[in-house]
């Protein structure tokens, strides 16, 4: 059997998706205009990762971590805001497009 279909093959339990109160949870609307792509800063390490050049998109950061044998690292930035459901306010994440 193919490992592919195994993982995603079959549909999911009928609890899956929900938060435990009986809603479904909500699916957080993730583009590529939310995701930044960065080159490690020369010097950092995976034990303490810091940002250096930023590349335009996931192929230019691709093809500059292959160059260069580095990793890259990709970024959201979230936002708390409030959402109100009837009487019941609750604090969500929402993604920052990329400026």
């Amino acid at each position: 059997m193919d490992a592919a279909k195994t993982v995603t093959g079959g549909a999911a339990p009928p609890e899956a998706g929900r938060n435990g109160r009986g809603e479904r949870r909500r699916r957080w609307e993730m583009t590529s205009d939310n995701v930044r792509y960065f080159l490690p800063k020369p010097g950092s390490s995976s034990e303490k990762p810091e940002l250096g050049q930023e590349m335009t998109n996931e192929g230019e950061a691709l093809v500059q971590a292959f160059k260069s044998g580095q990793v890259f690292y990709t970024l959201v930035a979230w936002k708390a805001v409030t959402e109100i459901n009837g009487n019941e306010a609750r604090i969500v994440k929402q993604a920052l497009n990329r400026s």
